[in-house]
């Protein structure tokens, strides 16, 4: 097969299966006609899917997600075949999504509904409450990776929040997102709360610049300030979730055997194809060559392929094997070494696992996110001297650290700039709907999932309410020199002390 994945001609585009580049189907380019006219309609269903409240909302994403939970063998086969990763690694995906619906639609109520704060003492006389409102229509533009999983924790929790969403998954994946709008559709919803629109980089340009009140954007970092730039000039709120570089963090304590069977997962699933995946493992001294050795028999047993059976597919993107070739010839020019694979591991879409060592912390191998089935494995002194190599990154999405001290493992965690960090195991959090996920730097800004996903979709109401006159009036024009006086001396008594 070529590597073009995706062929664009006129006014539709195919999709094709990167393992063997059989056409699956055809999409049309949506372009800003046809996404407007959708915003159009998702912004009149905005208004009857406002007044279901917390209730309606959740008791139609539960339809949603059983439906999707019932038909998962059929939303599992799209995903395979237009990402090329195993069906049980796209079922997992499904699992994971499911998820997320479930808890958006549960907790939206408890986490969103107007609450009384405090008025505080020279505002007594006042009730004081907050509540969110919805923001109106999601864009939503989800990456090919992780086609169902990804975009999910925008989707629900967009929809949960009580917005109305326009999605345009990657043209590498339309498929996942025309499966999706099927099953919602299926529903009998009387508006239109949930669509789709496909195509290429032009129809998320359209979706950015067609009046929706907030996008939520998942890709690459030099994508996501295109989208960023694209949007500020409608002053159009974003949140990003763009790559990483993980670090893995082995302390000299750690469970080995473990820490090395998180590493493989970490590293190799979905063919390294993870924003959140490990592409940097720093060893302390003691316990390396253990490490290595140990790190190298297991993925050494892994097979990539297009076969059910397969540890894992090939890339979806055909370019980023390129990427993946790019770093290794790097790592190895500036005197890194290959203990297992090397350029020979690369043919064509599929790359075997590749391990490198020793690789300078300058390398792009290091410095650039690799998205591919390859790892670096090098060592340093100890925990402090991972975590200082860990930091010095310009992403910050995630890390893990594995020791048998949890205390000093919790340590490690608040030191390291990302958001999100996994003591003894890797993406334990990817199941854990109630936990926000997100990044720093390069990594992108905002949050999904959890009680701060639900807020992220949703525009903050601050209310107020006077209960009896203010004993004390300085909100008038016509001030009491006494009320002033008093005022002043509360002033200094209250707040005047060290």
């Amino acid at each position: 097969m070529t590597d073009q994945v995706v062929e664009i001609e006129g006014r539709t585009f195919d999709s094709l299966d990167p393992r063997t580049g059989t056409v699956l189907a055809s999409y049309p380019i949506d372009g800003e006609t046809e996404v407007r006219a959708a915003v159009e309609r998702a912004r009149s269903a905005a208004r009857w899917w406002d007044v279901q409240g917390f209730t309606g909302r959740k008791r139609w994403l539960l339809e949603f997600k059983s439906a999707i939970a019932k038909d998962a063998k059929s939303l599992a086969d799209v995903i395979a075949a237009e990402s090329g990763k195993p069906a049980e690694d796209a079922m997992l995906e499904i699992m994971l999504g499911v998820e997320h619906i479930d808890w958006a639609a549960r907790n939206a109520e408890k986490v969103l509904k107007q609450r009384k704060v405090s008025s505080g003492l020279i505002s007594a006389n006042q009730q004081a409450f907050v509540g969110y409102r919805p923001f109106g229509v999601v864009g939503v533009i989800g990456p090919w990776n992780y086609p169902l999983y990804t975009p999910m924790g925008s989707i629900a929790y967009s929809l949960a929040a009580g917005n109305t969403v326009v999605f345009k998954p990657s043209e590498l994946t339309p498929g996942v997102g025309v499966w999706l709008a099927e099953k919602w559709n299926s529903l009998a919803a009387a508006h239109p709360v949930f669509q789709t629109v496909t195509g290429d980089g032009s129809t998320g340009t359209a979706l950015c610049t067609s009046g929706v009140d907030k996008i939520a954007f998942t890709g690459s970092t030099a994508t996501a300030k295109k989208v960023m730039a694209t949007c500020a000039a409608s002053l159009t709120p974003l949140v990003a979730e763009c790559g990483g570089k993980d670090a893995m963090l082995v302390g000299a304590d750690a469970d080995i055997d473990a820490a090395v069977e998180f590493a493989t997962f970490g590293a190799m699933g979905n063919a390294g194809q993870t924003c959140a995946g490990v592409e940097r493992i720093y060893v302390a001294a003691p316990v390396y060559d253990a490490f290595v050795n140990k790190l190298t028999t297991s993925v050494k047993a892994l097979k990539p392929g297009g076969a059910a059976t397969s540890s894992y597919g090939p890339m979806t993107l055909g370019k980023q094997s390129e990427i993946v070739r790019s770093q290794i010839e790097d790592a190895l020019a500036k005197g890194g070494r290959a203990v297992l694979g090397g350029l020979e591991s690369l043919h064509g879409p599929y790359i075997d696992p590749v391990i490198l060592t020793d690789v300078p912390e300058d390398s792009t191998a290091i410095t650039e996110e690799t998205f591919g089935p390859t790892v670096v494995v090098n060592k340093v002194r100890d925990l402090d001297e991972g975590i200082e190599r860990a930091n010095a990154s310009s992403y910050g999405l995630g890390a893990s650290v594995f020791t048998k001290d949890t205390a000093a493992g919790r340590r490690a965690a608040a030191k390291l700039d990302c958001g999100v960090v996994t003591v003894n195991s890797v993406l334990g959090f990817a199941g854990i709907p109630a936990l926000p996920f997100g990044g720093t730097g390069d990594s992108g800004f905002g949050r999904i999932h959890g009680a701060d996903g639900l807020r992220e979709f949703s525009t903050v109401k601050s209310l107020t309410v006077q209960k009896f006159a203010a004993p004390l009036n300085l909100l008038t024009m016509q001030r009491k020199a006494r009320d002033l006086k008093i005022s002043a001396l509360m002033l200094k008594l209250r707040h005047g002390r060290s």
